[in-house]
């Protein structure tokens, strides 16, 4: 029987064979695929609740005591990473659907699997998984103020906020308050302990899951658009070379550790595409196709980034004094 420690290590090449075959029946079935729409926002918020119960939500105390790291990370994924952003976004075409879509996902640090691909590239992703509540608090507050200085009116105008909210309530709110009370049932009772492991196994296959709904119901409408999406490609790829440069740089001005620059590297190029879809799906029609395809687009290139960023990190980029 497979164990969860080897789920995880191999969840990108599960992924890769789940956006594969969604891809296939999406295209070669696309009247079929369009009645899996329906089911993204249950998919979405199981894997929302199984992520959010694996984030350490009461041991802020324990994130706070590496403060030279959360000093590098906030200024890494708040200050650095928005200036890149910002100037990338400029080679993008006038289109505020896919503009929207692009700002949505970098903007965003990962607080989920950005855990399992800093292990695998000889980080520290202990610093990484006591920093999730900062990362995740941070992002849903700055976040609306990124995407006003950015887009300004035009946000605005295509931004409904009703449906927005009710995104951020049934996507973010109730299954991030049924993790919490989880993890307090956890704390104070040998059954919640038991359960909160059993929530351990939801985020891989839901997150296999959530791309393979996603893909298929969404992939014609990006099919449809190819042409402007296709222009998206050139910006992620430009993002996932440059930030583990910035990373590197912020690393060594806060005299970080091998282990923590590594963590710090995989942060700023992992973003949260996941978290901000459901954003992206309350975008009234057509605007929300283009931009979850756009969102979708950067988890394909981000998942092959991973690929090279666990090898050249430890290897290239940040080696040990031990070579390792």
């Amino acid at each position: 029987m497979i164990s969860r420690e080897q789920l995880e290590n191999n969840q990108v090449w599960l992924y890769a064979f789940v956006l594969l075959i969604a891809a296939g029946i999406g295209l070669l079935w696309p009247e079929s695929s369009e009645s899996l729409d329906g089911m993204i926002s249950i998919v979405l918020g199981i894997l929302m609740y199984g992520m959010f119960a694996q984030i350490p939500f009461f041991r802020l105390k324990e994130a706070l005591t590496n403060r030279k790291f959360i000093y590098a990370l906030l200024i890494t994924n708040y200050i650095a990473v928005p200036l890149l952003v910002w100037g990338l976004t400029r080679f993008l075409p006038a289109d505020s659907a896919i503009r929207l879509g692009v700002l949505l996902v970098l903007l965003t640090p990962c607080i989920d699997y950005v855990i399992v691909f800093t292990h695998l590239g000889r980080g520290n992703e202990k610093l990484v998984l006591v920093s999730t509540p900062i990362l995740f608090v941070t992002q849903m507050l700055l976040l609306p103020i990124y995407l006003w200085l950015f887009m300004g009116e035009n946000a605005a105008e295509i931004v409904s906020v009703g449906p927005f909210f009710e995104a951020f309530l049934g996507l973010i709110v109730v299954p991030l308050g049924l993790a919490l009370l989880t993890q307090w049932w956890a704390w104070r009772q040998p059954q919640g302990e038991r359960w909160l492991d059993v929530t351990a196994w939801l985020p891989v296959p839901f997150m296999a899951l959530t791309l393979f709904v996603v893909v298929a119901s969404q992939i014609s409408k990006l099919y449809a658009s190819f042409d402007s999406i296709i222009q998206v490609v050139p910006v992620y790829v430009a993002y996932m070379a440059i930030t583990p440069i910035l990373a590197r740089i912020v690393s060594h001005i806060f005299h970080l550790d091998t282990g923590a620059g590594r963590a710090l590297i995989f942060s700023a190029g992992t973003r949260n595409s996941l978290v901000v879809l459901p954003f992206a799906l309350a975008l009234p029609e057509p605007l929300n196709g283009v931009a979850s395809a756009v969102i979708v687009t950067q988890t394909i290139v981000e998942l092959i980034g991973e690929l090279l960023y666990i090898r050249l990190v430890p290897k290239v980029l940040l080696r040990g004094t031990d070579g390792h």
